[in-house]
């Protein structure tokens, strides 16, 4: 059924900026994605990574089923809207006892978007717990953007290493604990980050980016976006297409297209060369 959270749920994500759990798939199909990730893994001889993690469900089916799942969607739906457009996704991994962290941030700073009515569904596909550097949010925070700065650290998880140029109260952050097969929403402006990874297990997520289809790019070029759900009545968004099936030419061809013109406006006035530069390879 659409719109599947309660009012008392809606209410608390417009005031604190997030919600969760939020229960999107079993336990025992959660598991059944992570192998299919190690699959897609082992196939590309090493781990999902750069280019071939943005939007990663224009390339493989079963990430695919993932961003347009009812489940995913209806929540999604309570916050947003019917007509849903899926503007990104990306996995963030971290190894087992992994220095890996991101810093505080918000999602939106370099993204370009007319609207901040953008949310975040991040799918945990291994506990995320404070041990494995779960998410941490600070209540509140969505309400303002604050100025941020590029540090390109070597372990920081984020394209640019961007972090907030204020000071964060970390005596306000909460922790997104997290099983696998549950997800949190979070809003587009809400300051959060992670810490390394100190647990004996990968802490692996699946966030995926979606907005209403009255959203546009404003950072000049003609953006894409795939529709998940309803009706497209703007035409702000290219629309993305499917993957034909897992790594099919066609979709490879349309991928690093995508990203090319995606990429140019994230990285658009950086001080320095992000992680993403090189070209898409099978």
């Amino acid at each position: 059924m659409p719109a599947s959270l309660p009012a008392d749920a809606v209410a608390a994500y417009r005031d604190r900026g997030y919600h969760f759990p939020i229960r999107a798939f079993p336990g025992t199909e959660a598991s059944r994605l992570l192998h299919q990730l190690r699959e897609t893994e082992a196939r590309l001889g090493g781990r999902l990574e750069g280019r071939m993690n943005q939007k990663p469900h224009l390339l493989f089916p079963w990430a695919h089923a993932v961003v347009t799942h009812p489940a995913v969607l209806d929540a999604v739906e309570s916050v947003l809207g019917h007509d849903l457009l899926c503007w990104g996704s990306q996995f963030f991994m971290k190894g087992a006892r992994d220095p890996a962290y991101v810093s505080w941030h918000q999602d939106g700073t370099y993204w370009g978007l007319s609207s901040p009515d953008v949310v975040t569904a991040w799918i945990a596909f291994t506990p995320s717990v404070p041990e494995s550097g779960c998410m941490r949010v600070v209540p509140g925070t969505h309400r303002d953007a604050v100025p941020h700065a590029d540090t390109f650290a070597k372990d920081n998880l984020l394209s640019r290493g961007q972090e907030v140029a204020v000071q964060v109260d970390e005596a306000q952050a909460v922790d997104i604990v997290l099983q696998p097969g549950e997800m949190s929403l979070h809003h587009v402006l809400i300051v959060h980050g992670s810490e390394p990874n100190r647990a004996a297990w990968p802490r692996i997520g699946f966030a995926i980016r979606y907005v209403p289809t009255h959203v546009r790019q404003l950072n000049g070029e003609k953006d894409s976006a795939l529709l998940v759900r309803g009706a497209d009545r703007f035409g702000h968004f290219e629309h993305e297409t499917a993957p034909e099936a897992e790594l099919h030419p066609q979709a490879l061809a349309r991928h690093q297209a995508i990203l090319d013109r995606q990429l140019a406006i994230l990285y658009r006035g950086a001080a320095g060369e992000g992680k993403l530069g090189a070209s898409i390879t099978r």
